[in-house]
This record gives C-alpha cells, structure tokens and sequence, in this order.
C-alpha cells in the first residue's frame, strides 16, 4: 500500500470512522435505566461528590424550610469570601495575585513580611533554562498556545535534577515555579507564533522583578512594554478571579485524577492543560467575543432592544453566529441566580471601558447580560436560573486590553496553575489510593467466530 498523507482524511478513515460510531453509540436511554450520572452531574446539574477540599467552596443554593433554594453565588478560598478577598486588596491598592497564591497554597493569608518574601521567592523562580526560548519555544511553533504551554511544560521535565519525586517539598518548589514562569512560557509562545506563524515582528522582554505578575504579563507582551495602572490592575483582577473554582471543574479533577497515579508534577499539569483547552471549559470568553463581534455586525443598532432581543432568539434557534443554540457566557454548571466573580468584575470592566473609549460596548454587554435570561426563560425549558459567568467579560476585558485571542485561554491558564498546584498538594498528601471510576458495561456478550466463518 502507498504511503498516504498523513493529514489527509481518506475514504478509509471515513468508512472506519462510521463503524466507530455505530459501535459506540449508546442507547440514551440506559443512562436513565442504571441511573447513570452523565458528566458526575446528576439530572438537577447538581456534582457527584468525589472527594473533599478545604481550597475553595461554591454556594449556589441554601436550605429554606428543609429545601434547596437557589441563592445569590458565593465563592470562598479558603473559608474567606472572595468579595472580602478582593475589598482587602483593592481598597490598600495592591496587587491581589500573589496574596491570594499564598493564600490557597498554604492555607492563610500572608501578613505583609510573609508577602513581601513569597513575591521575592516567586520573582526568583521566574527564569527559564538558558536557551530554552531558542531551543523550545522558538522551535516549530504552534497554532495552538495550550499546545505549545504544555510542550514547554513537558519539557521543563527535562531540566529537572528531580522530576519524579512526589515528595511535597519537592512538588511544591515545581509548583512555585510553574506558577512564576507560565506568564513568560504563554507570552514567547505567542511571541514565537506571531513572529514564525504571522511574519510580524519578534519581541522578548525579560519579566521585572520588582513588578506584580499581572504587570509582567503586560510588560512582556507589549513591544513598549508600557500599560497603565488601571489595565494592570483590572489584569490582576481576573487572574485572581479564575485562580480556583472548587475541586470539580474538569482540569481541577483531571489534577486529582492524574496526582492520584503518581505520576510527576509536569506530566499532570500537561494534563490539565489539555482539558483547560477544550472549548467547553476555557475557551467559552473566546467565544463570547467573537458572538458580540458576529453580533455588532448584524445589528442595525445596538441600542434598539427589541433589535438585540430579536438577534438573541435567533442564537437559541441556531439561526446566528456558529448556529450551536448558545449564548456564550450565559449560565454555568453551578451557579444559577448570579456568578460572584462576573459580578465582582463588573465594576471594574465598566472603569477600564471608559478608559479605553469602549462605553457602547459596555452597554451592549450590559443590555445583553439583562436581555439573555428572559429570552432563554421564554424558548427553553430550564431547571434553574440563568445568569451571566466570568467568561462573559472577562473576553472583553481581555479584548480591551489588547491581549490577542491566542492568549485568552493561556491567562486563565497563568491564573488556574495556582488552584491546580494546591489540589495536586492536596491530593498527594491525603490521598493513597488511585481515582478509578466504574463504567457500566452495556455490550451483550457473544461468541467469537473463526476467521474462516465471518
């Protein structure tokens, strides 16, 4: 047989690809039938407990004469609400990154010595292995910057003396340093790409040791390495924000899940990398982006309600935009009556949109973050509320300060590391046993049938 283009789809592949899907396609309703909980969510959205944490908590409902009531979402690390957390920080002008890491790593908030030597020992960590930008970074560079984080990531391995010790001061200092260099291996992964990939040209700052992460980030990024204090501060904010999000969400688990193997530090955070990627997880404020560009293309005039209304059902009826029946930044697993990270952010967006002359798409976001519910209340049928979630501005945030798409899904990455790093510490210190969920066999058995007979 001729050798084939590999990237080529052959009339084989697509036969072979039908019978994978007729042999793996599953009566729906069996799921029903052995009470299957679909996605470890139940038929109320509610999560199947798998484990216990003490590194964040998520209310979304409270018990009201012995029933569950939706309620007002709440987010804690650590025990302390996350709307404290961030008054604390932002009211002494401060940046809130490196606070918060302490924070979830260890267990308390930092007094201002304790602070002062974590952000020195962080900026200490922040180097990467001499020539591992020209060997790694500026080498085949990828579409994809979840891909080539986690390439770097696995390649840090490499140039570790002690890669494979689980030992948790040995996983800590790996931790600490995949905290402070995943802003420079996100931004010379787009540096590389842009350059290689675009043919633009080719920037490489080195981070500032005395500037906050969110500050190095925009540093490095831009070719002026000049921002303002409100753009870094607003940067600070939505890392903060997407720092944790309780144990459950999919790259969190996939941190347990992977920890739980034994397996190294870089080979679980390459996993997590991999289901942050998806589009069902960190990709939803790229999305919402590109609706609201779809969006203002199509709109007469964005202020007119019914106009927007009108654009709004056509996305629940597939009519618009990718025609997948969503509007993206809308609702979430969890929370039903509001997101507190999407409503702690919202004030700040609002003062970054005037400083960057964006007012009327903050109107829009705002009319649409009111105008969505009642719509998806009106075509579908929903067992809980819907709100607006942090992805559905923190694309615009992002938007406005100039980030390139590319690096969205990187940032909640940059920030995420941290709640990775505490559930992986976790996990190895309370955990000796393998996660291995059951699946359900539902294949009849049969007899097997020499190949003579077939």
């Amino acid at each position: 047989m001729a050798n084939v283009d590999i990237n080529e789809i052959t009339p084989e592949i697509i036969e072979y690809a039908g019978m994978c899907s007729k042999s793996g396609a599953i009566n729906p309703e069996l799921y029903g039938k052995y009470d299957v909980k679909r996605g470890l969510r139940d038929i109320n959205g509610k999560g199947v407990v798998a484990g216990l944490t003490h590194i964040s908590d998520i209310i979304s409902s409270k018990e009201v004469d012995g029933k569950s009531v939706p309620c007002d979402g709440e987010l804690y690390f650590r025990g302390i609400n996350i709307n404290d957390i961030v008054h604390g920080f932002i009211s002494e002008k401060r940046f809130g990154f490196e606070e918060v890491a302490y924070l979830l790593l260890f267990g308390d908030l930092p007094n201002s010595q304790e602070l002062k030597d974590f952000r020195d020992l962080l900026a200490s960590y922040r180097t990467l292995p001499t020539n591992f930008v020209r060997d790694v970074i500026m080498k085949a560079p990828s579409n994809d910057m979840m891909n080539t984080l986690a390439r770097s990531v696995l390649t840090l391995y490499a140039y570790d003396e002690q890669p494979d010790d689980t030992s948790i001061p040995n996983v800590l200092r790996q931790c600490l340093m995949l905290i402070s260099v995943f802003p420079m291996l996100s931004v010379y992964g787009y540096q590389a790409y842009n350059h290689y990939i675009c043919g633009d040209s080719f920037y490489i700052h080195n981070p500032d040791s005395e500037l906050s992460t969110a500050e190095n980030i925009l540093r490095m990024l831009r070719p002026n390495m000049s921002y303002t204090q409100m753009e870094a501060m607003v940067l600070d904010l939505a890392l903060v924000l997407h720092m944790d999000h309780g144990g459950g969400n999919n790259s969190t688990f996939t941190t347990h899940v992977v920890s739980s193997s034994g397996t190294d530090t870089y080979s679980t955070i390459a996993a997590a990398l991999g289901s942050l990627k998806g589009p069902k997880h960190g990709g939803a404020n790229i999305k919402v982006v590109e609706m609201f560009q779809d969006m203002k293309a199509h709109l007469n005039d964005p202020k007119d309600e019914d106009e927007v209304r009108t654009y709004l059902k056509k996305l629940l009826h597939k009519e618009a935009f990718d025609k997948k029946g969503l509007i993206y930044g809308m609702g979430h697993a969890v929370y039903s009556i509001s997101d507190p990270r999407a409503t702690i952010f919202k004030a700040f967006v609002q003062k970054l949109a005037f400083e960057k002359h964006r007012e009327a798409d903050f109107e829009l976001y705002s009319m649409i973050e009111r105008l969505a519910p009642e719509v998806i209340a009106e075509e579908r049928r929903i067992y809980k509320g819907v709100s607006a979630n942090v992805d559905f501005y923190s694309g615009f945030v992002y938007s406005m300060l100039d980030l390139p798409t590319k690096l969205f899904t990187p940032m909640f990455a940059t920030a995420r590391i941290v709640g990775w790093s505490a559930h992986r510490l976790e996990e190895l210190i309370n955990s000796d046993k393998i996660i291995r969920p059951a699946y359900k066999a539902v294949q009849e058995h049969l007899p097997y049938v020499p190949l003579k007979d077939r």
